[in-house]
């Protein structure tokens, strides 16, 4: 298989650039045009091509695509280009810009500029800045020379790149998990529903205007601006809530919708005060309305890319990108699953939507230990009920629907160390309103019934002390992980490392707290937090190599959390969702015991898949 390193220069202004616009509605605007392309076939010399579209093509035709790894830096705008443009599909894509997430960790820079730097291999060119508004016609041939020597250099930087990258051991896997979500983006299959897009847009400006109305409000920047909604509020006799930032450490306004004083405002006696807050939220929180009008954009344009970034968290999940965060659309409230309902499946197809079901939680009990509840997982039985039982201190068969939600609620939210406070608070979003003594009842019974997993969190509040000392050893459960002390990370099973870059120790009154570096600042880092950070990577390497396995014979179209998304054709709807399930239930061999357990659902359209 030849390695085909490659870069686009492409025509770019103060209004018409990807600092302004998506990938996807920049590659596929009117005004998009090629100045050239930089082309490195194995470790040869790199190329300079420049022309019109058909002499490009003329050009690229010469090239062996079906038998090559296309490799560039940010390969989902060169792959778009190669593939909405020019129709084509090399057998893997691989991503320098990727690659860098997942071995230097989210918090630091991965521009080809800074990876130049940090590598000592060269420097990045400037002669972009003189390219600014030029058409390919626009440039003197002495002009283009040099953007083509710029261009040049920026594939040589990028093979290098992935040569020191390949040479340090990077994961082939990984490299096949890059390629599947890039495909997502750069051979996109999911369409989008306009009629339903169209008059789904007009109810959301109709609910805001009656908002509005109902608050007895002219002007919307009264809302928009939080001094003057707090102005507004204490027009009705309302003392707005505040809150201490935890940015700037000083007294702010809490008006967030998750803010406990704002939400309370919602349910104020003053029926003027209710529709206020309602008429905020409602304005201040316009991703709904923006995310309709960008479904609508796009499906005019043609089929949806789905832009999810590989790596793009602390703990190696996936995350949303190109201003589209398809990770996070809503499923509840009065526009619940709109938006995903919009998402549907090409003709002749059908999407299944596979999730992993408890798997954070399954993953905390086989790590540490807990046999008694990995068991009850492994035996299908509903442990929500079990640890209501115990709660409430009833038989199971007498568990109301009611205990069951604080049983869940418990079993998903008390696992990493959740104190009484916090747990009376989520359950107080939820509906649930029980007193902070009851909560730490709650608590403790949840401690002692799985004393294992608290024993794991002390275990983990001594491994931050042992890897800030330089230590390296096994943790946890026998060979799934490893604390690397001299490089501050975790080694997970994917052999990549879980960072915590900068970790340090500072002395208070309750004894020594720990944190590292990240872009937001310094974060907290105790025994719970490791475990929920060892969880969700494990959790991540396990639906991994589930995609993976999909992907050999369907095409997995989106990754959300714990679920995978493939779009498989109609006539093998049952078939496919077997195998569907087949493949999230595959357990690695390094996480021999975990029971792992999903549920799946088939339509058309992704938001009806139950």
């Amino acid at each position: 298989m030849d390695l085909i390193t490659l870069d686009f220069e492409t025509y770019y202004s103060k209004d018409f650039s990807l600092t302004k616009m998506t990938t996807e509605e920049y590659v596929r605007d009117s005004r998009f045009e090629i100045v050239g392309v930089g082309v490195k076939v194995n470790n040869g010399n790199t190329e300079w091509a420049s022309g019109t579209h058909e002499e490009l093509k003329g050009y690229f035709d010469g090239f062996d695509w079906a038998n090559s790894m296309v490799l560039a830096h940010n390969t989902m705008f060169d792959g778009a280009i190669l593939s909405w443009l020019f129709d084509i599909r090399p057998r893997v894509w691989a991503d320098t810009l990727c690659i860098a997430r997942a071995l230097h960790g989210v918090e630091v820079g991965g521009s080809l500029k800074a990876l130049a730097e940090r590598y000592d291999i060269g420097v990045k060119g400037t002669e972009i800045l003189n390219a600014l508004d030029k058409r390919r016609l626009d440039f003197t041939d002495d002009e283009l020379d040099r953007y083509g020597d710029y261009c040049i250099n920026d594939v040589e930087l990028t093979y290098k790149l992935f040569s020191i990258f390949m040479k340090q051991g990077f994961p082939k896997k990984e490299l096949r998990i890059i390629d599947c979500t890039l495909r997502m983006f750069i051979h996109p299959m999911l369409e989008l529903d306009q009629d339903l897009l169209g008059q789904h847009l007009e109810k959301i400006k109709e609910h805001k205007d009656k908002l509005l109305c109902d608050a007895g409000v002219t002007d919307k920047k009264e809302l928009m601006s939080n001094d003057k909604f707090a102005d507004l509020l204490r027009s009705k006799g309302v003392e707005p809530p505040t809150k201490i930032s935890p940015t700037t450490e000083k007294e702010t306004y809490a008006f967030a919708k998750t803010d406990e004083g704002f939400k309370a405002l919602a349910e104020h006696e003053n029926s003027e005060v209710q529709a206020l807050v309602a008429a905020r939220l409602g304005n201040k929180s316009t991703l709904e309305e923006t995310r309709t009008q960008r479904f609508i954009d796009i499906s005019n344009r043609g089929t949806l890319p789905v832009p999810v970034r590989y790596y793009a968290a602390h703990t190696g999940r996936w995350g949303g990108d190109d201003k589209i965060n398809l990770q996070n659309l809503p499923s509840r409230g009065p526009n619940g699953k709109m938006l995903k309902r919009s998402i549907v499946a090409p003709e002749g197809h059908i999407l299944i939507d596979c999730d992993s079901s408890q798997i954070e939680a399954r993953v905390l009990a086989w790590f540490a230990g807990q046999d008694d509840l990995t068991d009850a997982f492994r035996k299908k039985e509903d442990v929500y009920i079990k640890m209501a039982a115990r709660i409430y201190d009833i038989s199971e068969d007498q568990v109301t629907k009611d205990q069951r939600f604080v049983g869940k609620t418990t079993i998903l939210g008390a696992g990493y160390g959740m104190g009484a406070v916090k747990f009376q608070a989520q359950l107080k979003s939820f509906g649930t309103d029980i007193s902070l003594n009851e909560a730490r009842r709650i608590i403790e019974i949840y401690r002692n019934a799985n004393w294992k997993i608290s024993h794991v969190w002390r275990e983990a509040q001594n491994m931050v002390s042992r890897m800030a000392n330089g230590d390296t050893y096994q943790f946890g459960k026998k060979g799934v992980v490893e604390v690397i002390g001299n490089r501050e990370s975790i080694r997970l099973p994917s052999k990549l490392l879980m960072r915590y870059e900068d970790l340090k120790g500072e002395q208070n009154s309750q004894g020594t707290e720990y944190s590292y570096r990240t872009r937001r600042g310094r974060t907290r880092i105790y025994g719970g937090k490791v475990i929920e950070n060892v969880c969700q990577a494990l959790a991540r390497c396990v639906i991994g190599d589930q995609m993976l396995l999909i992907n050999n014979k369907y095409r997995a179209v989106l990754t959300v959390h714990d679920s995978v998304i493939a779009c498989v054709p109609e006539s093998e709807a049952e078939e496919a969702q077997q195998y569907v399930e087949k493949c999230m239930r595959y357990v690695p061999t390094w996480a021999k015991g975990l029971p792992l357990e999903c549920e799946s659902g088939m339509a058309y359209a992704y938001g009806d898949c139950e």
